[in-house]
């Protein structure tokens, strides 16, 4: 699976950002999408993920109402709609594919991830 993510950016505290992930090489529909963040010198943490059909989700315990995540599977794209940002949601921003469709909150059940897009938040 090849997985681009994009919409990533500089923005003020309290702003939103939509970020997208658009996947390409399989059949989209069968996958679970996972969106993880990663600061330097830490481990990359889980945010949300969308299980393929039907679309069930999950989302960490502190990001529940600031953050949703959606799916288009027309377009192969996975979207994470981030509201009312902070300085401390500054990450990269990471998605990820699972061919199981477990909708996990552990990153070594994803098999296939994108580059990452830079989010910067400044207060």
């Amino acid at each position: 699976v090849q997985l681009v993510e994009s919409g990533g950016g500089l923005v003020q505290a309290g702003g939103s950002l939509r970020l997208s992930c658009t996947a390409s090489g399989v059949t989209f529909e069968d996958y679970s999408i996972g969106w993880f963040r990663q600061t330097p010198g830490m481990s990359r943490e889980f945010v949300a993920a969308i299980k393929s059909r039907g679309g069930a989700t999950n989302y960490a315990d502190s990001m529940k109402g600031q953050f949703t995540i959606s799916r288009d599977n027309a377009k192969n794209t996975v979207y994470l709609q981030m509201n009312t940002l902070k300085p401390e949601d500054t990450a990269v921003y990471f998605c990820a594919a699972d061919g199981l469709s477990r909708g996990s909150v552990w990153s070594y059940e994803y098999d296939d991830w994108g580059q990452g897009t830079q989010v910067t938040v400044s207060s």
